[in-house]
């Protein structure tokens, strides 16, 4: 099964194809440049390089979120148009999953964090299974900062882009920083397991999961709007 897998969470973004779940190629969205502009360019450039056509995909993956409002509705609607466009189907994937994935193998809790803004966190647990690979261990958290510091177990692995930013207790353990930003091709993999189990999305209902609402809805609600 061939796979085009988008990621477009955070500030930067990347692409790749995928065949079974193996990686044939990925090129990183330009830094500085907003993915709504270089994220078509990308996927031509890909296809062209690997010297498929659109149709011979079957499978369209992409981060649904948390994450940028911005970057998630261009990914999400640029992964519905071209799935509808060549008929294939669309898949998508959590953003802290990929991240999850990313983490080396170990034993001891795994916890992912991303910026929600305005001093915010998301955070998931995750916990180390018998074949080597992280699963959610409870609900997304959105939390502030201290409150989350607070409720880390120890031992703990953490992850995410929000670390660099957290001064984080000298006793907790951190993932290396090329781990911790979402890529294309692990989007690709994640959807390739999920696709491999059942797993569907309905492209006409698949749609960005922001998990909160933006700044100006909630001013809206704080006016009773």
């Amino acid at each position: 099964m061939r796979q085009l897998a988008l990621e477009t969470s955070g500030v930067t973004g990347s692409v790749a194809l995928l065949v079974e779940g193996e990686l044939i190629a990925e090129v990183s969205l330009p830094a500085g440049q907003r993915s709504g502009r270089s994220l078509a360019p990308a996927i031509d450039e890909l296809l062209r390089r690997a010297s498929w056509a659109p149709r011979d995909l079957a499978l369209v993956s992409v981060t649904v979120g948390p994450g940028s409002f911005t970057g998630l509705r261009i990914g999400v609607t640029t992964a519905k148009a071209f799935a509808y466009a060549v008929g294939a189907e669309v898949l998508g994937v959590d953003t802290l999953d990929v991240i999850a994935e990313q983490a080396p193998p170990g034993e001891v809790p795994l916890e992912v964090v991303l910026s929600a803004e305005r001093g915010q966190l998301f955070a998931r647990r995750y916990v180390a299974t018998a074949a080597r690979r992280y699963e959610r261990d409870g609900e997304l958290r959105l939390v502030g900062e201290e409150v989350w510091l607070a409720s880390l177990p120890r031992p703990v692995l953490v992850t995410g882009p929000a670390v660099r930013k957290i001064e984080l207790p000298a006793d907790v353990s951190v993932v290396d920083a090329v781990r911790r930003l979402p890529i294309a091709a692990t989007v690709g993999q994640v959807a390739a397991r999920l696709y491999g189990s059942g797993v569907r999305d309905d492209l006409w209902r698949l749609v960005p999961e922001y998990h909160r609402p933006s700044a100006a809805e909630e001013k809206w609600q704080a006016r009773g709007e």
